[in-house]
């Protein structure tokens, strides 16, 4: 297999854009209509999921330390779909029809031969990372929506309750299903640290156009169900670090650092934590009044609120532990940056994906270590 051929016929591949997407899709269902119905209805999405997960692998294919951990990954993901070991020729088949058509005169046996050792190779990590995973784990859980809080017309706090023990460390997200958007899986973050109760709780923000977020946030009661997949993500906590701590939040980024802050608090003896929670504007601070109790219960606990969209000043002062100077403004980032140094801390950063690079690059440059920060982004996976 030669990697750089192989990401070669890709690029010329890719130029084509969704049409590549299109045309697989269409010829996976022409040849094998059964697999429709395991599917979306509405397929925009998934194809450019199937584009964003090829050219992933394909940048990876000559690094096996890193893709390979990746593919794992995308096998346990797919269990939840019922995907299966006879539905891997079927969609290698119709992924080398694709290459084929779009490729051209370019095809050859060469590139032929280097895409069948790479889609053996892919379909022999997923498969064996799946059937390990299914020796310790379903492919979902059943769950109930036990509490519902509307905290702002476009955010809602969800408590569900899973029919079986969903074993995840703090930091982590999963994928959720909604009766009336089947097959529409959208990652989020738990809320809250491990309970003896098994609850978790959920920050949803709802996505214009989006499947799932309208669901979630307005149409959803207590009461009803959905389905939860495995736990995956490494936004989680070094235990091992003996470093203060820094966490940057923006909008209902704030989920996996607050189930963090969680953890924290239940050490002996937690380190010094600053906790920076960033909106737009100040209705958009929608869980402050409980970081509030938290900072002033936690006496290692500071937390900075900020909007970028506001000027002036005032409005939740009071609710802040003394010494706090109320809501600080300006961009998330730079609120942090002004706030420092912080080359002593270990950070952890969620949010959109502007805010999180943003972030990076000014701890970066005020000497934090790039692997003493961790981080996560919203993407088209919370919708």
């Amino acid at each position: 297999m030669d990697a750089q051929r192989l990401k070669a016929s890709f690029a010329q591949v890719a130029e084509k854009g969704d049409a590549v997407a299109l045309f697989f899709y269409s010829d996976l269902f022409v040849r094998n209509p059964h697999l429709r119905d395991m599917f979306p209805i509405g397929m925009s999405g998934q194809r450019d999921k199937l584009l964003r997960a090829l050219g992933h692998i394909v940048s990876q294919v000559d690094d096996l330390s890193n893709l390979v951990p990746f593919l794992q990954q995308l096998g346990r993901d797919h269990r939840r779909f019922g995907i299966v070991a006879e539905h891997y020729p079927h969609v290698g088949a119709s992924l080398l029809a694709t290459l084929r058509h779009f490729s051209g005169t370019a095809w050859t046996d060469d590139i032929e031969s280097d895409w069948n050792a790479a889609y053996t190779l892919v379909a022999k990590v997923m498969l064996e990372a799946a059937d390990e995973n299914a020796l310790s784990s379903p492919a979902w859980w059943n769950g109930q929506v036990v509490a519902v809080e509307r905290r702002r017309f476009d955010i809602s706090v969800l408590r569900i309750q899973p029919d079986r023990p969903l074993p995840y460390v703090p930091g982590q997200s999963v994928a959720l299903e909604v009766p009336s958007r089947l097959r529409h899986w959208r990652y989020y973050s738990m809320a809250n640290a491990p309970r003896p109760d098994q609850t978790v709780d959920f920050h949803i923000r709802l996505v214009d156009g989006g499947p799932v977020s309208p669901v979630l946030v307005r149409g959803t009661q207590a009461g009803d169900r959905v389905r939860m997949g495995a736990p995956i993500g490494t936004l989680t906590l070094d235990e091992s670090s003996p470093r203060d701590v820094l966490l940057v939040a923006g909008s209902t980024g704030l989920a996996p650092l607050k189930a963090i802050l969680e953890q924290i608090s239940r050490r002996a003896v937690p380190p010094r934590v600053h906790l920076f929670f960033g909106a737009r504007s100040r209705d958009g601070l929608y869980d402050l009044e409980d970081l509030a109790k938290l900072a002033d219960g936690f006496p290692w606990l500071t937390v900075v609120p900020a909007v970028s969209d506001e000027p002036g000043g005032h409005g939740f002062s009071s609710l802040l532990q003394s010494g706090d100077d109320g809501i600080e403004h300006g961009n998330l980032s730079d609120v942090v940056a002004r706030r420092g140094p912080w080359d002593g801390h270990d950070a952890y950063v969620c949010g959109p994906s502007v805010m999180v690079g943003h972030t990076v690059e000014q701890l970066t440059r005020l000497g934090v270590p790039r692997d003493r920060i961790r981080l996560e982004t919203f993407a088209d996976a919370q919708r």
